[in-house]
Order: C-alpha cells, then sequence, then structure tokens
C-alpha cells in the first residue's frame, strides 16, 4: 500500500532543507554541464553534443555521467 503523499506545509524542516538543496544542486549541476557542452568542440565530446544536451536533462545521472564520460580531456 502506498503512503499518501504530504504537503509541502507538512514536511519538517529538514526535509524542505534537504530538497531545496538538492534542487538548487541539480539546476547547478545541469548548468554547469550545459556550458561546459557549449564551449566544446565536437572533437573534445565523445559522441554528440545533441546527445549530451539531452542526457543532461537526466536529474543528477545525466550531467554527472557527462562529466565522468563525455568530455575527451
Amino acid at each position: 500500500m502506498m503512503a499518501a503523499r504530504k504537503k509541502w506545509s507538512e514536511l519538517s524542516t529538514v526535509s524542505r532543507t534537504v530538497l531545496i538543496v538538492a534542487g538548487c544542486g541539480q539546476i547547478l549541476l545541469q548548468v554547469a554541464a550545459l556550458r561546459d557542452i557549449s564551449h566544446r568542440t565536437p572533437a573534445q565530446v565523445n559522441g554528440s553534443k545533441r546527445g549530451w544536451v539531452a542526457a543532461s536533462f537526466i536529474n543528477f545521472a545525466g550531467p554527472i555521467a557527462w562529466f565522468v564520460r563525455g568530455r575527451k580531456d
């Protein structure tokens, strides 16, 4: 059986803080990945730049994958 969803106002201060920090971290990581992708030439990228841009929108996994596997440094 699924637990009932909580409203934002029902979350504890710690839970709210964790969600805000995680959301900001996700946004910053994606912005960094997109900026890095846009400043590289195709020769500096493993695969297509379009593919990596699309992959960067997959939660934390996409931007992390870019920094681990996408760059040819």
